[in-house]
């Protein structure tokens, strides 16, 4: 009889983080994503995104991992390896928090647009990180997009209340775009998970 083995999502710790951002901790193996969703010469309002991770007793975590995925600038995801070569515009990121001095993200994009009319432009986030056995999914919606997020069928489903935890602030007095969203894990800010 053979025992079987636990599988990542089963791993208590800073799995992921190590595993699959190799790059970005001086590992010698080439990571498959980068934090970077699109390259410079892609189509668009060229963006940053800044954020932190916090868990339930409002520390920073630097052992968090977040992927991100987006439709592109004219509401489309790339359908081929070619459609990304040539666009520069490859839909989804991988960062770790563990490197930044600040135990910060930093994911480089453009600003996306809208599939429909009944959507705001939005990134859909994977957050994990140590102590999670599974990891939980949230999006990132804009405060300079009012009218769209009024209309946002998803957006809408969250009480007024909680809405805020899902917008990201464009921050004033940086010469490029550059939105802050900070991740709670837990506790009174704590950020609206969906069940996917």
């Amino acid at each position: 009889m053979s025992t079987l083995k636990q599988t990542p999502s089963q791993t208590v710790g800073p799995y992921f983080a190590y595993g699959l951002c190799p790059e970005q901790y001086n590992f010698d193996l080439k990571s498959l994503f980068t934090p970077a969703v699109a390259d410079h010469e892609a189509a668009g309002e060229h963006i940053t995104i800044v954020g932190q991770v916090f868990d339930g007793d409002g520390n920073v975590v630097g052992d968090a991992m977040l992927e991100v995925s987006q439709l592109d600038s004219n509401g489309r995801y790339p359908a081929s390896r070619a459609e990304i070569e040539a666009s520069g515009f490859r839909g989804f990121a991988r960062v770790g928090t563990g490197t930044d001095p600040q135990k910060r993200f930093i994911v480089e994009t453009v600003k996306p647009g809208c599939a429909s009319a009944d959507e705001a432009p939005h990134l859909n986030v994977i957050v994990t990180m140590r102590g999670m056995l599974l990891h939980t999914f949230t999006r990132i919606y804009f405060d300079d997009e009012a009218a769209a997020n009024e209309r946002d069928s998803v957006l809408g489903l969250v009480p007024a209340a909680r809405r805020g935890t899902l917008i990201a602030r464009r921050e004033a007095g940086t010469s490029k775009t550059v939105y802050r969203f900070d991740i709670y894990m837990q506790g009174e800010q704590e950020t609206v998970f969906f069940d996917v």
